[in-house]
C-alpha cells in the first residue's frame, strides 16, 4: 500500500480525455439547473481544481471563459430589458418608452415595462451558459487541445490537422500583436487608438498565417493529413456511419443537454450516435494506422476522475427528473431560492478530483521550492 501511494502522488500529467469527461459531466449538471447555488458551486469546484492542478505555463483559458461569461450574463439581461422574454411579472421595476410592434412579433416587445421575475429568469439563462462556458474553459486549462488531438482516431488525419491550426492562430494573433507593437515602438510609432490597430491588422494577420501555414507543412511532411487506401464500398460505408453518428450524437446532445426538449430520446440517441460513430473509426482505423509516440497512461486517477465526473451530471438529472426543490427556480412569484442539499454534495464531490489526482510536473517543482507543508509529500513521493 506504501508503494502504491507514493507511485500514486509522482508527478505527471493526467491523461486529458479524463479531464475532458470530468469538465462535460460539470456541464451536463449546469445544463440542467437553474439554481443559482448549483451554479456558482460549480464554478467554485472549476476554480479550485484549476488553481490547484494547472500546469505552470499553461494557458490561461479559464479566466478568458470566465471574462467571456460575464459579457453573456450582460448581453442577456440587457436584452430582456430592450425586447423582453415572455415572462410574465408582477414586481414592475421601472418602464421604457414602447414601440408598438406588428402582431406577428408575438412574445417580444420593444420597451415597455421591466418586471423583476423577467430580469431574474435572464439572469439565471445567463449563469447557466456562463457556467457551462466555465466548465468548457476548465477543460481547456487543465488539458490542452493541442494534447487531446493526439488521441484521435487515425480516421481523423485530415480534421485534426485543420483543428490544430485552428487552435495555434489566435494565440500567435496575440504574440505577434505584441510584437508588431514593440517593432513600431522602437521605430517612434507609439500612437494608440481604431488608426493604429488599422496598422497592425495586415501585419499580424500575414504573421499568424505564414505561421500557421508552416505548421500545415510540417504536419502533412510528418504523415497527418494522408489519404488511407480504402476501397469504394469502404469509404462509403464510413462516410455513412460517420454521417449517422454525428446526426445522432448531436440529436442526443440536444436531448440531453437542453431540459427544454423532453422526453427520453435524447440518451438513446446519444449512445446510438456514439456507437454508429465508433465504428465508422474503428473501420476506417483498420485500413489507416500510426505510431504514437510516449502516450499518457490511462491508471487509477484518470478512472476516479471520469466518475467523480459523472456523479454530479447523474445526480442533478435525477433530481430535475424527480422535480427536487431547489434544481429549477421558479420566477413567478419571486422567492428565496432553497438549496438542493443532494446536488450540492454531488457537485461539492466532484472537486475532489484535485487531491485525486497527482500534480503536473512543473507545478510540483515549483511548490517542492517554496516552504509549503505539502512539499515534503511529494519530495519523498517522487524520492
Amino acid at each position: 500500500m506504501r508503494g502504491h501511494a507514493a507511485y500514486r502522488l509522482v508527478p505527471r500529467l493526467v491523461h486529458p480525455v479524463a479531464w475532458w469527461a470530468w469538465a462535460l459531466g460539470l456541464a451536463t449538471a449546469a445544463a440542467h439547473t437553474t439554481s443559482p447555488w448549483l451554479l456558482l458551486a460549480i464554478v467554485l469546484v472549476c476554480g479550485w481544481v484549476v488553481l490547484e492542478r494547472r500546469e505552470i505555463g499553461a494557458a490561461d483559458a479559464f479566466s478568458v471563459f470566465l471574462v467571456v461569461g460575464l459579457v453573456v450574463i450582460t448581453v442577456r439581461v440587457a436584452l430582456t430589458v430592450v425586447l423582453g422574454n415572455g415572462v410574465p411579472g408582477r414586481v414592475v421595476l421601472f418602464r421604457l418608452p414602447q414601440v408598438e410592434l406588428p402582431s406577428w412579433f408575438a412574445g417580444v416587445r420593444l420597451g415597455g415595462p421591466v418586471t423583476a421575475e423577467s430580469l431574474l429568469a435572464a439572469a439565471l439563462d445567463g449563469l447557466r451558459l456562463a457556467t457551462t462556458l466555465a466548465c468548457l474553459g476548465a477543460a481547456n486549462a487543465l488539458a490542452a487541445p493541442r494534447r487531446l488531438l493526439r488521441y484521435a482516431p487515425a480516421t481523423l488525419y485530415d480534421i485534426g490537422t485543420a483543428v490544430v491550426v485552428a487552435l495555434t492562430f489566435a494565440p500567435q494573433l496575440v504574440a505577434l500583436a505584441g510584437r508588431v507593437r514593440a517593432a513600431r515602438r522602437l521605430r517612434g510609432h507609439s500612437g494608440r487608438g481604431i488608426r493604429e490597430l488599422a496598422r497592425l491588422i495586415v501585419p499580424v494577420l500575414e504573421g499568424a498565417l505564414d505561421r500557421s501555414l508552416d505548421l500545415a507543412a510540417s504536419m502533412e511532411s510528418r504523415g497527418y493529413g494522408r489519404v488511407a487506401v480504402r476501397d469504394r464500398r469502404g469509404r462509403l460505408v464510413g462516410s455513412l456511419l460517420a454521417l449517422l453518428g454525428a446526426a445522432g450524437t448531436v440529436a442526443g446532445l440536444v436531448g440531453v443537454l437542453s431540459p427544454s426538449v423532453g422526453g427520453g430520446l435524447g440518451l438513446p440517441l446519444l449512445l446510438g450516435g456514439l456507437t454508429t460513430a465508433a465504428a465508422a473509426l474503428v473501420l476506417g482505423a483498420r485500413a489507416d494506422t500510426r505510431t504514437v509516440h510516449r502516450r499518457d497512461p490511462w491508471r487509477a486517477p484518470e478512472g476516479a476522475l471520469v466518475i467523480l465526473g459523472v456523479i454530479p451530471a447523474v445526480v442533478v438529472l435525477l433530481a430535475e427528473r424527480a422535480g427536487t426543490a431547489g434544481v429549477t427556480v421558479e420566477q413567478v412569484p419571486l422567492a428565496w431560492p432553497a438549496v438542493p442539499v443532494l446536488p450540492l454534495v454531488a457537485i461539492a464531490v466532484a472537486a475532489l478530483a484535485a487531491p485525486a489526482t497527482p500534480m503536473p510536473p512543473r507545478l510540483a517543482r515549483r511548490r517542492a521550492e517554496l516552504p509549503h507543508p505539502r512539499s515534503s509529500t511529494i519530495v519523498e513521493a517522487t524520492a
